[in-house]
């Protein structure tokens, strides 16, 4: 398949799914395969929490949308002019085996594009917890151009035939994948958590962005803040009073039972904790904080800091701050990843041209 169809079918998803917003979707009509796809994908977007309690039509929206902003044509082509190699039309291709997490909305999109676009053959294995979203999109390109059905399947059994594998799960998880594909060319990716640097010195709109980064997703993504690095004698006043606007979470059942029962937890262990109703706060070493928490640790310099985060990089996905430590990036980004931004810093085209 020429690599210039190929991209033009995903320039094409992109303008399909641009045209779903949670508070104003629109059909328009220079889409290609509208008429069979738009009423479908509109009902799967609202029948998604019956699939994944966790998957409310507000979630899947910003997901889509998330999609929408990066199929376009000019991110496409800055992200692969970076491998000059993508382009050669006499490459074999491979089959490369997926597993994919489910955790929030189309969390495995960026490796499905990322092995078609490279050439090769991709069979996909869904999480259960999310088994509907990508095959739809699947078929959406094989709408749009038959050569498709040639390069992606899904299996809901073993995996066979294939020549490398990119595998995302837990830290458990992780162990039994790497013994098991031992002898193939893998990614094996395991839990990270996404920290905020702070010293009191932002804005309650940086504040409030923050909120984003927290509560996107009710805070199940690996990009999602679940922890906060502050001075000694920081106040969180200012915090509580910008995320204040994100109260409504508290009303959704899933998280508000996680918070109850997280809380409960932690009280009964007599850990000392912050809480505004919604969200607590606790004191902890720790990345991975439940849902509905976030934890703390204190700093005595922004130096100490770099040098932790340098150490610990293995368990750390994202870095919020305004600019105080190497690569971080701004206040409510974190949910909005760019192509070009890759988990755990594995860059998965170069992966898969030289698999």
């Amino acid at each position: 398949m020429l690599q210039n169809k190929k991209i033009q079918s995903f320039i094409a998803l992109g303008q399909f799914l641009s045209q779903f917003d949670e508070h104003n979707s629109i059909k328009k009509p220079e889409v290609l395969c509208n008429e069979s796809f738009y009423e479908e994908f509109e009902k799967l977007i609202y029948l998604s929490q019956s699939h994944n309690g966790w998957y409310t039509p507000e979630q899947v929206f910003f997901a889509v949308q998330s999609w929408a902003n990066a199929l376009t044509e000019a991110n496409l082509t800055k992200w692969l002019d970076h491998y000059p190699e993508v382009n050669k039309e006499n490459r074999s291709p491979k089959t490369i085996a997926l597993i994919l997490a489910g955790n929030i909305p189309l969390v495995g999109f960026h490796d499905f594009l990322c092995v078609l676009v490279t050439g090769h053959r991709v069979v996909v294995k869904t999480s259960s917890n999310d088994q509907h979203l990508l095959p739809f999109l699947a078929q959406y390109l094989i709408a749009l151009d038959a050569e498709w059905k040639e390069f992606i399947t899904f299996s809901e059994g073993k995996l066979d035939h294939f020549d490398a594998v990119i595998a995302t799960g837990s830290n458990n998880t992780a162990r039994y994948f790497e013994y098991y594909f031992k002898d193939k060319p893998a990614i094996i990716r395991k839990n990270r958590n996404s920290v905020a640097v702070l010293n009191g010195k932002e804005t309650p709109e940086q504040l409030t962005a923050l909120g984003e980064d927290i509560f996107r997703y009710f805070g199940l993504g690996c990009r999602n803040v679940s922890k906060l690095l502050i001075p000694k004698g920081y106040s969180f006043d200012a915090f509580f009073n910008a995320i204040f606007k994100y109260q409504d979470v508290i009303q959704y059942e899933k998280y508000a039972n996680n918070y109850d029962y997280n809380k409960a937890v932690f009280l009964m262990s007599n850990f000392k904790l912050l809480d505004n109703g919604f969200l607590t706060l606790k004191e902890d070493t720790s990345y991975a904080s439940p849902i509905s928490s976030v934890f703390y640790e204190y700093y005595e310099s922004l130096e100490e800091v770099q040098a932790k985060l340098t150490a610990e990089s293995d368990q750390v996905q994202c870095i919020v701050s305004n600019n105080l430590v190497e690569n971080s990036i701004a206040f409510g980004q974190t949910q909005q990843p760019q192509l070009w931004d890759y988990a755990d810093n594995v860059d998965t085209i170069s992966f898969l041209l030289i698999t």
